[in-house]
């Protein structure tokens, strides 16, 4: 089916397919803030998403059929290092195609939430704004210069601080919470930004590829040394490592429905992807001071964000603040994976990567159907849904049992694997660790379980109501994706193998 697409595609598609994925979305947005109809604006959301989609499937195909596996261009013509280069290998195609994919399914699930929570005058404005946050984070993703990564970066988060604080429309908490958002994102571009200086000052460069050739030959640079320090801080806080996170919970909570779900699915993955590319690209796990941040570093904060945010989710009675506060205990999953500096570990890491994506996707869609058709997000507002918004709740359910890890859903796979890759190297213990950040996952995802399906409604004439169709069909693709994922696991794990063997590589950057 993706050889037909790119037999059926345009030649200038297929030339131009990396430019395209970023500069449909970036040169639409500000043509939907003149748009007086915010209908439209959706409409239009919806085709710039899928035309990036459709340009990360030809660029999947090119990397897998192309002899080198890496897809270049040189905007403007500028060659590299002297100019801004796009680069695609299997580890971005990757992030590219559940970026795209979840931009997709997010526009056509944002439309009743963003009426129901945006004002109808900001319409217009609140996509303009996603569609800049979309395209940002595909750049980030894409770009194959250190400097222009900090600039996508910068373009995805002003856009998402816009997004957040649209919901104050809804709940005065999102101001603050859009605040401290840019507060925090800010300290972690400055970081970001800083450890690019450092390693511009000692190899004369800003292209990854040039970066990461130079540095085998500047060992014990202490400029080099400084770099990665910074720039793990800051990608650490973007990604939500714990204890960078304490932007996320309030982020997550006070957030339009859509911002909430949309945020989730990608904004810390695509930073993942970022702190990985330098990690394992640039840097390489062989180097000391690497290898020392791997086992005294992202371990034990790996470790510690699956207990410590695991038990904190416990205790919440918001299921939005809830699933936050679970969400930076799954980064801690595939820190763990990338911590463990194979392969394998990796490739696990990526692997819960894209199933997290999954999950979280569906549950905050279930839970935007709850705040639209039932006006609550505690636990107590879910009591009895079970019988009277009954396709809303058993995706909801489908999704917090492969969050739990239950067997036959895509997280008990990614949990397998991860668990494969710890015994290679004899982390027993590490093992027995995630079986017990699953164990507590059981605990405050039964909570709600039990309240949907096992409580009577606080309203005993509560009716039947459903979320719109608009929202059940998204959240139901994303729902048979954890069922479907986690009996045939051959294509995401390919992906997620693939991606961790080019990251390992230069190849993929050249």
């Amino acid at each position: 089916m993706m050889e037909l697409l790119l037999s059926t595609a345009p030649r200038w598609a297929l030339v131009h397919a990396p430019a395209l994925l970023v500069m449909v979305p970036l040169f639409l947005a500000p043509i939907l803030t003149l748009l007086p109809s915010g209908r439209i604006a959706w409409l239009l959301s919806i085709a710039a998403t899928v035309a990036s989609l459709l340009c990360a499937l030809i660029l999947l195909v090119q990397v897998q059929t192309s002899p080198t596996g890496v897809v270049g261009y040189d905007v403007g013509n500028w060659p590299m290092p002297i100019g801004i280069v796009l680069r695609v290998d299997a580890l971005n195609a990757m992030i590219l195609l559940l970026v795209s994919a979840i931009g997709v399914l997010a526009s056509i699930f944002s439309w009743p939430t963003v009426v129901a929570e945006v004002r109808e005058a900001k319409h217009s404005l609140f996509y303009s704004a996603f569609l800049v946050c979309f395209a940002g984070l595909c750049g980030v993703t894409i770009t194959g210069d250190a400097f222009n990564l900090f600039v996508f970066l910068e373009i995805s988060s002003i856009s998402t601080y816009v997004l957040v604080a649209l919901g104050g429309g809804r709940d005065r908490r999102a101001l603050p919470a859009a605040f401290n958002y840019l507060i925090m994102g800010t300290i972690g571009a400055s970081f970001y930004v800083i450890g690019i200086g450092f390693l511009y000052a000692a190899t004369g460069t800003l292209n990854i590829a040039d970066i990461a050739s130079q540095l085998p030959a500047l060992a014990g640079n202490r400029s080099v040394e400084a770099g990665f320090a910074f720039i793990l801080v800051g990608l650490g806080l973007k990604a939500a490592l714990w204890p960078l996170h304490q932007w996320l919970p309030n982020a997550y909570s006070y957030s339009p429905s859509f911002v909430t779900m949309f945020l989730s699915a990608t904004a810390t993955k695509v930073a993942l992807y970022a702190l990985i590319r330098f990690l394992f690209t640039v840097f390489r796990p062989e180097y000391a001071f690497e290898q020392a941040s791997f086992t005294w570093l992202l371990m034990p904060l790996g470790l510690a964000a699956m207990i410590a945010c695991s038990f904190q989710a416990v205790f919440q009675t918001d299921v939005r603040r809830m699933l936050a506060y679970s969400s930076v205990a799954q980064v801690g999953y595939m820190i763990l994976g990338v911590s463990v500096g194979t392969i394998a570990g990796l490739s696990a890491g990526l692997f819960h990567l894209l199933n997290h994506a999954m999950i979280k996707g569906a549950l905050f869609m279930a839970v935007a159907g709850v705040v639209l058709t039932y006006q609550g997000t505690t636990i107590r507002d879910f009591a009895g849904l079970g019988r009277s918004a009954p396709w809303t709740m058993t995706g909801f359910a489908i999704a917090a049992l492969s969050l739990i890890g239950v067997p036959l859903t895509a997280g008990f796979q990614s949990k397998l694997q991860l668990g494969y890759a710890l015994f290679e190297q004899g982390w027993w213990w590490a093992v027995v660790l995630v079986v017990f950040s699953s164990f507590l996952a059981v605990i405050y995802m039964g909570r709600v379980l039990e309240a949907v399906f096992f409580q009577p409604p606080l309203n005993p004439r509560k009716t039947r109501k459903e979320a719109p169709v608009l929202l059940l069909v998204p959240l139901w693709i994303l729902a048979l994706a954890n069922i479907y994922f986690g009996i045939t696991t051959e294509f995401p794990l390919s992906l997620a193998r693939d991606a961790a063997a080019a990251a390992f590589g230069l190849e993929g950057l050249r």
